[in-house]
C-alpha cells in the first residue's frame, strides 16, 4: 500500500515515527500533487487538504489522525491594508487551497465581502502585492509583520471564535473501493498511522528541537507551534468542524453540493 504525505513542519508529529506494516511505503510530495496522485490511483492513501477531499465523491476520510487547530494556528493569516469590510481585492497564497476557501468563507460571513482574487506566487514577497489584503501561509505567515498591513486575522482563531469548533486542514484519505477490497490492509495502515501520531505527540519537544533550525524558528517557538497551535487527533469535535466547513463552502459553491463525507472507522 502506497501512502503519501507532505514534508512540511506540521506533518512531522504524524509521520516522523511511522513504521508501517510489511509492504506499505511512505512517499513525500507537494499537497496538490498528493491529491492528483490519489485521484489517479498512484497512491492508496494520502494526507490530503480538506478542500481537495470535499471535491471527490469517492474519497473516504480515515479518521483519528489529522492536522487541525482549536484556536490560533499562527501559520495561516489574512494581512490587510484596510478594515476587512472594505477589502475589495485579495491576493491568495498558492500553497494552500483549503486556506484559500476558509479565508473567503470568513470574509463573506464576518465582513460581508467577496473580494476580487488574484494569485500570490510562492516566490513573490507578499508585502509587494497591490491588493487590499493578502492571505499568507506557512513560514511567511509566522513572520508576517508589516506597518502597511495593520489588520490581521489568524484564520484558525477567527474560525474558532465564530463557530466554537476546531478547524481541520488535512486528513488521511483513501478510495471507497479499498474499504471493500483491501480492508485488512487499510486497517493495519490506519492503526500504524495512529501509533505514529501517538509517538510523535510523546516526542514533540524532540521534534521541535530537531527541526526548528531548518525552518528558521527558535526551539521554544517550534515547541509552541507543534504543541499548542496544532492539534493532531480527529475526534467528534473535529468531525463537526469539518462538516460545518463543508456546509459553508458548499453554500458559496466552493465544493460540490452533492458531496457527502464518508468515514472509514478503524475497528
Amino acid at each position: 500500500m502506497k501512502i503519501g504525505a507532505v514534508s512540511y513542519l506540521n506533518t512531522k508529529p504524524l509521520i516522523e515515527y511511522w513504521r508501517g506494516p510489511a509492504g506499505a511505503s511512505l512517499e513525500l510530495d507537494l499537497p496538490s500533487r498528493l491529491a492528483d496522485r490519489l485521484r489517479d490511483r498512484h497512491l492508496d492513501l494520502g494526507l490530503i487538504p480538506v478542500a481537495e477531499v470535499l471535491q471527490q465523491p469517492d474519497w473516504v476520510v480515515v479518521p483519528d489522525a489529522c492536522i487541525a487547530c482549536r484556536g490560533p494556528v499562527w501559520s495561516v493569516k489574512l494581512m490587510s491594508r484596510v478594515p476587512p469590510p472594505r477589502i475589495g481585492s485579495l491576493a491568495l497564497d498558492e500553497g494552500s487551497r483549503t486556506s484559500v476557501v476558509l479565508c473567503q468563507v470568513l470574509l463573506y460571513h464576518l465582513a460581508g465581502v467577496r473580494p476580487v482574487t488574484l494569485p500570490l506566487p510562492i516566490d513573490q514577497a507578499w508585502q509587494s502585492v497591490e491588493a487590499d489584503a493578502v492571505l499568507v501561509i506557512g513560514d511567511r505567515a509566522m513572520r508576517a509583520e508589516a506597518a502597511d498591513f495593520p489588520y490581521v486575522w489568524d484564520l484558525g482563531e477567527v474560525w474558532h471564535d465564530w463557530t466554537g469548533l476546531p478547524f481541520v486542514f488535512a486528513v488521511w484519505t483513501t478510495h471507497q473501493s479499498l474499504m471493500a477490497t483491501r480492508a485488512a490492509e487499510l486497517r493495519g495502515v490506519q492503526q500504524s498511522l495512529n501509533a505514529a501520531r501517538d509517538e510523535g505527540l510523546r516526542r514533540l519537544e524532540e521534534l521541535a528541537d530537531r527541526y526548528a533550525p531548518a525552518y528558521g524558528l527558535g526551539r521554544d517557538e517550534c515547541r509552541k507551534y507543534l504543541g499548542q497551535y496544532l492539534h493532531f487527533r480527529f475526534g467528534p469535535a473535529e468531525r463537526r468542524g469539518l462538516q460545518r466547513f463543508q456546509e459553508l463552502a458548499r453554500a458559496l459553491q466552493f465544493v460540490p453540493a452533492e458531496r457527502e463525507l464518508v468515514y472509514h472507522e478503524c475497528t
